[in-house]
């Protein structure tokens, strides 16, 4: 039997008052009346009101004989109804009149709140009020839509992300649950710190396989570039001249791709095959370099040897030498319309491809040495879903992209798996069926690639993750956002976000921009966010049935992602250093 505890004073949307008149009472049941904990108060018939416990307050008086009264006010929000004392329903809130009974809400009614069923198959963690109860949450709804993990640093965001993946791919304490079978998630995490690796590499014979790319596997040639991370890459937008320098690459673009693609028809300016970027460069030096002849019947440019170019094509074999500007009867020649414009242009160009550090984009080559060519579309495409080696995580390791393109190496990955979802569920939606290979894409340091403020530089990436968390739902492509700064992630992709897991935030800005996030009814639960434990998070959202603190489990294994314990460190012997690994690792 549930045990009563007192009754209603009044109620409110935002508050319900509860009153226990007797000290007795209150003593007797201290452990279930405390801040996060249930209430059940009745409704007259067989439903029952669901209240969680926002503050508890206390008064006392001293009676005509001399003892101390107590008198106890419980202020709850009610966060749905118990429909028949059977089924939970979050959407029905009914709210209960003064003098009805409260009670406790015992483990019968929590294990009806919190069980498992049909929908709710998902295990995310145990609750932290009664470690003994798992919450189970909507699996298709937490992970069809978009999920934010935020948290301060050293709170347990990637080993609650590890733990939640483990749980998708099937790994729990070093072991493959799906060894000899496979199931069909495919998960691309963006690491930006190169911490994931860990947490999902296991022994040999469990035989779980993990696609790791990094900057010397990467396979990401510069002509999977669409026309706005190209022009990104090597255009200044602030020079003056930028509208012809966009103009004439555009130009140069589609005639060399159209030349290396004779047998594929209406290339465009974004068609994702094969042009050869050194063959632009000629092109946009000569230009820079071009002469008009000016005698009777040219009008043509014309090369230093007299031959007048009737087809600027031949541009893009080499750089040209063009004959002199001449005022002279005999040999009259005038600049060209782009004649010295392109200069810097020109040595923008010449240095990033001379840059090694970029040679994963501008130099990407087979294992055979040769380029990658239109053909290649497909194997560079399965690398980022894991279908190349059949793997369910895919982890992109951006710890060694130089910074100048970490933007425009996530703004392209995302993009590609965007297109190929879009593409893929169009054909489904052909046959009257949805995309059946869903993908997840985990943005982890999200702040550091989308940031709130509109910088030039993060332009690119901020852009194809925005479109993925306004549209990527209808193909099958879901977010999850991770960062300890979510007050300065772009707003637009927070506000697509339907299920939230906060750690610990100890930044007041964080902690009022995601009150701000949270629905009304889970507003009270946000006050505990600056006193939540190491793995510890407040879970909200469309797959929960209602607000609650769980203890994520630790994933086994973990991900690099410890804090070093400096002062054990230091406590230890002096301890040499091979200088010499570390330089060489350094200029590599």
């Amino acid at each position: 039997m549930p045990i009563k505890i007192g009754s209603v004073l009044s109620c409110a949307p935002e508050a319900v008052i509860v009153v226990v008149d007797n000290l007795q009472t209150f003593e007797n049941n201290k452990l279930g009346l405390q801040v996060g904990r249930f209430l059940k108060i009745a409704q007259g018939n067989h439903d029952f009101t669901i209240a969680v416990i926002r503050n508890i307050k206390g008064s006392n008086t001293i009676g005509l004989d001399g003892n101390t009264i107590w008198n106890f006010q419980i202020e709850c929000q009610a966060i749905g109804s118990l429909l028949d004392d059977k089924t939970f329903d979050r959407g029905s809130l009914l709210l209960p009149v003064p003098t009805e009974h409260a009670f406790i809400a015992e483990k019968d009614t929590l294990d009806k709140i919190f069980s498992a069923d049909s929908d709710h198959d998902f295990p995310l963690g145990k609750l932290s009020m009664n470690k003994t109860i798992d919450l189970m949450i909507n699996g298709n709804r937490f992970f069809s839509k978009h999920i934010a993990v935020v948290g301060s640093t050293g709170s347990g965001k990637s080993c609650t992300v590890a733990s939640v993946l483990h749980d998708v791919v099937g790994i729990a304490q070093h072991k493959n649950k799906n060894k000899g079978k496979q199931n069909n998630s495919h998960v691309v995490i963006f690491d930006i710190h190169d911490e994931y690796a860990a947490a999902f590499t296991l022994e040999k014979e469990e035989s779980f396989t993990l696609s790791r790319l990094d900057i010397d596997s990467l396979q990401l040639p510069y002509w999977l570039m669409n026309s706005e991370e190209l022009e990104s890459m090597f255009i200044e937008s602030n020079e003056a001249n930028s509208h012809n320098q966009v103009s004439q690459f555009k130009h140069a673009v589609i005639l060399n791709k159209e030349k290396h693609n004779p047998g594929i028809p209406d290339v465009t300016y974004d068609t994702p095959v094969y042009f050869s970027i050194k063959e632009v460069y000629y092109f946009i030096e000569n230009l820079n370099r071009e002469v008009i002849g000016r005698l009777p019947e040219e009008d043509k440019p014309k090369l230093a040897d007299g031959q007048l170019v009737t087809d600027r094509n031949i541009y893009f074999d080499r750089i040209h030498d063009f004959v002199a500007n001449s005022s002279a009867a005999a040999t009259k020649a005038t600049n060209g319309p782009f004649n010295g414009e392109f200069n810097r242009f020109v040595s923008r160009l010449e240095a990033k491809l001379a840059d090694k550090r970029l040679r994963f984009l501008l130099n990407a080559k087979k294992p055979d040495g040769q380029p990658h060519v239109t053909a290649d579309f497909e194997a560079l495409m399965k690398q980022f879903i894991g279908y190349l080696d059949k793997a369910n995580v895919t982890i992109v390791d951006l710890s060694g992209v130089p910074f100048e393109v970490l933007s425009i190496t996530v703004s392209l990955i995302s993009r590609l798996i965007f297109d190929f979802c879009f593409h893929y569920s169009k054909l489904q939606h052909a046959q009257g069926k949805l995309n059946d290979i869903p993908v997840m894409l985990v943005c982890e340091e999200a702040h550091n690639y989308v940031p709130r403020d509109n910088h030039a530089a993060y332009r690119a990436s901020r852009k194809s993750i925005e479109r993925i968390a306004k549209e990527g739902r209808k193909y099958g492509l879901s977010l999850m956002v991770v960062s300890q700064r979510p007050s300065e992630v772009s707003e637009t992709i927070f506000a697509q976000c339907n299920n939230f897991m906060s750690l610990r935030l100890t930044n007041d800005a964080d902690q009022a921009y995601v009150r701000r996030l949270f629905p009304d009814n889970a507003n009270s639960i946000t006050e505990i966010l600056p006193n939540l434990a190491p793995g510890e998070c407040v879970v909200v959202g469309d797959a929960v049935l209602l607000p609650a603190v769980i203890k994520m489990p630790l994933p086994v294994p973990e991900p690099h992602s410890q804090s070093v314990k400096v002062h054990k460190e230091w406590k230890e012997q002096w301890r040499d250093v091979a200088f010499a690994q570390v330089i060489e690792r350094w200029r590599k």
